[in-house]
């Protein structure tokens, strides 16, 4: 099993936090479930960090069973679409940056 993570790394614009989990909730999230051959899709929001971390306000965690599996997900039309709205979701409420981890589970 494969997991792929998305840390969106930096911060939400003061007083649109609640905006912004609806907004993943209802605009994002259904983009990642979309993707062919997830297993599991997890969406996680930071609550607190130790002082001096860098802030993560979201994380993004979608499960595939193979490499293969992985690949044909991330050449997939759902996951340009995908990419598409968080480009159009994220400006509202966020800045920093999205780095990608892929880690094998025991």
């Amino acid at each position: 099993m494969l997991t792929r993570y998305a840390f969106f790394e930096g911060d939400l614009t003061p007083g649109l936090e609640a905006a912004f989990r609806e907004a993943v909730r209802s605009e994002l999230l259904p983009t990642w479930e979309a993707y062919p051959g997830a297993v599991a899709v997890r969406v996680s929001f930071g609550v607190e960090r130790d002082a001096g971390a860098p802030s993560f306000p979201l994380v993004l965690a979608v499960d595939f069973p193979d490499r293969a599996t992985l690949e044909r997900a991330l050449a997939s039309q759902e996951r340009l679409d995908s990419r598409a709205a968080t480009q159009r979701v994220l400006p509202r409420f966020f800045t920093g940056r999205i780095h990608h981890h892929v880690t094998e589970c025991l």
